[in-house]
């Protein structure tokens, strides 16, 4: 991969950092940071959590389709995709028809366990057996990520550390 102006686009599970490293990264790199759900809840006037409580994950995954076409559009970005925007595969198509490259931020069952057990804004972890939740949706979302990603990065460590890794990562 060759240093250009194609847009980084950060993957992976919730709680893995994309947010903390993309801010970070898009500092070191001097590039501009795009969160995505912050980028959906703008354009809805809504928070994430309020939309999927007044049209469903399915009204949430609409907007998120938008977003990441309008989004990939713009060179030169930081992305912090959202947990579950690569899952679809015209996510991930739209992000690589317009040069991105897609880097999954691997980080351990346990770390994530950790980082997510007293999550508020999260609206699939707002449920009784949040572990078990998290092991699932781990399990079956992992294998998804790492086919999306161009590049996977251990993400265990702190957000300045994978942050540092991602900076040192050359694209398009």
């Amino acid at each position: 991969m060759s240093r250009g102006q194609g847009n980084l686009i950060l993957c992976g599970f919730m709680g893995c950092g994309k947010t903390s490293v993309g801010r970070r990264a898009a500092r070191l790199l001097e590039r501009e940071f795009c969160d995505l759900d912050q980028y959906i809840e703008e354009k809805a006037g809504l928070t994430v959590s309020e939309i999927f409580a007044q049209f469903g994950e399915a009204g949430f995954r609409e907007r998120e389709v938008q977003a990441v076409w309008e989004v990939a559009a713009r060179p030169g970005l930081i992305i912090a995709s959202g947990g579950g925007t690569v899952l679809r595969e015209g996510n991930v198509r739209a992000f690589h028809e317009q040069g991105g490259v897609i880097v999954f931020l691997d980080a351990p069952l346990a770390a994530l366990q950790e980082r997510l057990k007293n999550d508020k804004r999260r609206p699939l972890l707002q449920v009784p057996n949040r572990r078990e939740v998290i092991a699932r949706l781990h399990a079956e979302r992992e294998p998804l990520y790492r086919a999306a990603a161009d590049v996977t990065i251990d993400a265990g460590a702190p957000p300045v550390t994978v942050a540092r890794r991602v900076a040192k990562l050359e694209w398009r």
